[in-house]
């Protein structure tokens, strides 16, 4: 039986990389990598389908699976962030702490993206701010975003914004029209055709703007321990006629996912940058606060993540109704 040729669009990511690669092979499998912004990924993906296999944001996911989208998810998650560690303030804002951002104007790159979604649960649950005491503003335009793809009108009693489109988010809260943004993203500076913060980053005066957690390590180690998990970001799907063709095949690609992460982690240490003068320090007190793998794959080390993330998506109305890990996620996969 000759191989199975897929094609696979991926960002560079260290746990997937072996993979992309091709130096961790799948059984049966040919792919065919192909590297894209996470962004365009998506889009493109939502919009045309283009990929049997891609990532893919878990928020987009969750709401275009609600709305019948024919793809299926793998419970491999290259990507985790601290998004509320990522937030910076205009000092002239009055805002000194996370509770302060009720009644202020919020920056996004886009309203339904994992991100977005995460700050808002994070800011309500866990610091008491509602999503609709904050006055959101949105970066991507309607036509390039991902909501464009699945439909999105803002939640009912929303207070929603879109930034103009000769400016960003970057450029926004420089010129203080903003009060707090989301624009410490690790993609923010990596151009790509949907953001435009990577585009247009301003002119004003960036010792005027602060991070809102000056000690991101220490919000880090109460979020996990309060929670028991770190948030995140994307997953891989296949297409829906991929798989019901090939029922074989998700449980091969998981089992891909899970051989390169393991292949990244050995080669973790040598990694590390040496300009990074503290870099194993660093590492070492990661693995103090999280453990040895703060990048779980699979079901049962990550059910309270996906119910958490799931019930954020429902109550921020972007799904209508709870959505259930055995209807997002490869049947093959569940007892992972």
């Amino acid at each position: 039986m000759a191989e199975l040729t897929l094609g696979f669009i991926s960002a560079f990511n260290e746990r997937v990389e072996p993979l992309m690669n091709g130096t961790i092979k799948v059984d049966g499998v040919s792919l065919i990598p192909t590297y894209s912004h996470p962004a365009e990924t998506f889009w493109r993906q939502l919009k045309f389908g283009e990929f049997e296999v891609a990532e893919m944001s878990m928020s987009s996911f969750l709401i275009a699976r609600s709305q019948g989208a024919d793809m299926i998810a793998l419970p491999a998650f290259p990507s985790r962030r601290l998004f509320q560690t990522e937030l910076s303030y205009h000092v002239d804002s009055g805002i000194t702490k996370p509770e302060d951002l009720a009644g202020k104007r919020l920056g996004v790159a886009e309203y339904q993206q994992t991100a977005a979604l995460w700050l808002r649960g994070i800011l309500e649950h866990d610091f008491g701010v509602s999503q609709y005491k904050i006055h959101w503003y949105m970066e991507r335009s309607e036509e390039m975003s991902h909501g464009g793809a699945t439909g999105f009108k803002p939640p009912p009693g929303i207070s929603f914004n879109r930034i103009a489109g000769n400016k960003s988010l970057a450029s926004t809260i420089l010129d203080n029209e903003l009060d707090v943004a989301h624009v410490s993203s690790p993609w923010v500076l990596q151009a790509n055709t949907l953001d435009r913060s990577s585009r247009i980053t301003g002119k004003g005066d960036w010792s005027q703007i602060k991070p809102l957690f000056a000690d991101r390590m220490a919000e880090g180690a109460r979020f996990y321990q309060q929670h028991g998990f770190l948030p995140v970001n994307h997953a891989y799907i296949i297409r829906g006629d991929i798989h019901r063709k090939h029922p074989w095949l998700a449980g091969k690609l998981y089992d891909g996912f899970v051989r390169a992460k393991a292949f990244a982690q050995e080669k973790l240490a040598e990694q590390i940058p040496t300009a990074l003068i503290f870099g194993q320090e660093y590492l070492a007190t990661t693995r103090a606060l999280i453990g040895d793998d703060p990048f779980p794959f699979g079901i049962k080390a990550n059910r309270a993540m996906l119910d958490t993330i799931a019930s954020y998506s429902y109550e921020q109305g972007l799904t209508p109704r709870n959505m259930k890990v055995e209807e997002l996620f490869a049947e093959s996969t569940l007892d992972t």
